[in-house]
Parts: structure tokens; sequence; C-alpha cells
């Protein structure tokens, strides 16, 4: 029950460029467009493309930075992410249910698959990718994964693990990126993102789906677990795994940046996706295995849908919309 993505945004200083950044590339839009008015003659869409682009661009590379505490948490681990016996056992043991849960739940929604590779031709993400515990499973599925995480160790861990299946190493490829990152080079690329274990350590939770958002196919399917924000979780996310029992090395998790299934169903369908399912999960430690369960509330795993292509913003919308999220994602510099 941890992640390993979590994101910080910039300090008062690059806030403060970015935002001068912004307002100069928008004027110089505005100017491009004022004087092609007074011309009487069309505004091309090679400018349109590219002032739209570079705001774009401004932006992704702005608010990319990655919390160094976290990165050094997760460090000291990278090397350990295949000991199903270490410190991420219940990762391992979770690939039991979230695994058949991500696949039943893609074919039920497809009658084209192929009898031993069900997720042939299935483009997923796998965001905090970590060691590789989700892509390498998915691969064996038949899918086109590409793993992410701003962790370089963990992904020479995961490339390393990959590398002693051929099958695995042609299916799987690896990066060390943040989400936000990739944005540019993979708009509505995927058919597939798994976020799991992550969003309960990213500093702004709606930057991350809107992200998602961006990289994902009209009508694509995300999933997420995570953790409810509640007392009981507290006390066994933290307090029994990681203080007493030692599940969890200790320090791994910050209750305060639990998720409830309320909020996260609220910013998903507020950001163009349709929530399908929500799934409570219980992990015994005795057992070492997870299983399914009606409350969320502890862990719990999500699934939502894209919302199908839609008419295409125009320009100046695409500005307008960028120029709108910027105060927000500035704002979580809290982790």
């Amino acid at each position: 029950p941890f992640g390993c993505l979590s994101f910080i945004y910039a300090d008062d200083h690059a806030a403060l460029s970015f935002q001068t950044g912004l307002r100069g590339t928008l004027q110089n839009y505005n100017w491009k467009i004022q004087l092609k008015s007074s011309s009487t003659l069309p505004v091309s869409k090679t400018e349109i493309k590219s002032s739209v682009f570079t705001v774009k661009r401004l932006f992704s590379t702005s608010h990319s930075s990655v919390d160094s505490k976290e990165m050094k948490k997760f460090q000291l681990l990278a090397h350990k992410w295949w000991d199903e016996e270490g410190e991420y056992s219940a990762l391992h043991s979770m690939n039991d249910i979230r695994v058949p849960f991500i696949r039943d739940t893609l074919l039920n929604m497809s009658s084209n698959y192929h009898l031993g590779n069900p997720l042939s031709g299935v483009k997923i993400l796998d965001v905090g990718c970590g060691g590789g515990l989700l892509s390498e499973p998915l691969g064996r599925l038949g899918a086109s994964v590409t793993g992410i995480d701003p962790l370089e160790d963990n992904i020479r861990t995961a490339d390393q693990h990959k590398s002693f299946d051929p099958v695995l190493a042609k299916r799987i490829q690896y990066k060390s990126s943040s989400l936000e990152e990739i944005v540019e080079e993979s708009m509505e690329t995927f058919d597939v993102i798994v976020a799991s274990e992550v969003v309960e350590h990213v500093a702004d939770l709606e930057m991350f789906i809107k992200c998602c958002s961006r990289v994902l196919k009209p009508e694509g399917s995300l999933f997420i677990t995570t953790i409810n924000k509640t007392q009981l979780s507290y006390v066994l996310g933290i307090v029994v795994a990681e203080k007493i029992m030692g599940i969890v090395p200790e320090g791994t998790h910050e209750w305060e940046k639990f998720v409830p299934p309320e909020e996260l169903e609220r910013l998903l369908e507020s950001n163009g996706f349709s929530v399908k399912t929500v799934n409570g999960m219980l992990y015994n430690p005795l057992s070492g295995s997870w299983s399914w369960m009606e409350s969320t509330s502890v862990n719990y795993a999500v699934h939502a849908v894209k919302s199908g292509a839609q008419g295409q913003p125009s320009p100046t919308d695409a500005l307008s919309e960028l120029e709108s999220e910027q105060p927000s994602a500035t704002a979580g510099t809290a982790v």
C-alpha cells in the first residue's frame, strides 16, 4: 500500500518567472491576432499551433519537479523491488487482485481479444511504476506497457528485471520521467493508465488527473488504487503497518495526503471522467493476501473512463484553460 511518485511545484521565484513568461507569451499571441486582423489576413494555423505549443511547453516544464524528500525515501529501497518477502511484499501480493481487476474490466468493455494474450494491442501507461511490479504482469497479458517513474534507480531496477524475459523486453519500455514531463509528447496516446498506490503521494491531485486525461485516448480507462482518509486508515495504514508490524517502511505515508473516494470521484467527474467502479480492498497481514470488500474505509480501487471525443477547443479556449490552471499548479507546494 504505497506508491512512488510525488510532485512538488516551483518556489515563489520560479512561480514569478512562470507568470511573467506566460503573460509575455499570451501578450505576444494576442498581438499577432490583432496584427493579422488589422491587415485583413487570416491567422495561420501554424502560428496558432506554435503559440499553444509554446504555452504548453512553458506550463509543463515549469511544473515537473519532483519532491527531493520523497525521492530520497524511495531511493533507499530501489534495489529491493523484487524481494517478495521484503518491504514491497504487500505490493507483490496486491497483484493477485489488481491485475485481474484491470484485465477483466478491459475484457468486459471489448469483444476483441486474443486467447493467451488478452490485452494484445492495448497501450498502457503505468504511472509511478517503481521496479515494474505491475508493468510486467500486464506485459505478460499481451499489453504494450510504458512505465514511468521519476527515480532513475527504480527505472534501472525495472529495466534489469525485464531483461531476463525476452518477451517482456519487447513489450515494456521504461522512462525516468514524471507524468507532466511526458504530456507534450504523448497527447491522447494511451488506451489505459494505471496509477497504483500513487495519488496519495502527489502534491496537486487535480493537476495529476488533468495530465492523465491529456495522455489518455477518448473513452480510455484510468485505474487507481489508493488509501482512504479515515481514522481506521491511520491506525491500520500507518500505526500498525509502519510502526508496529513493519509491513511498510516507516515514514512512507502521510495521513494528511490520503484521498477520500468521494474527493477522488469529484475530481475525476469534474475533469471529464465517468467513474464506473469503486471497490474496497482489504489486506490481511497474517496471510499476506488481499481481498475485495464492500467497505472503502482503508484501501480502495477505482475504474474511470474518459469521456468520448468532443468538439476540439479553439486555440483561444486552449490558452484560456492553461492560463486558468496556472494559479492552482503553483499553489500545491506542501508535501
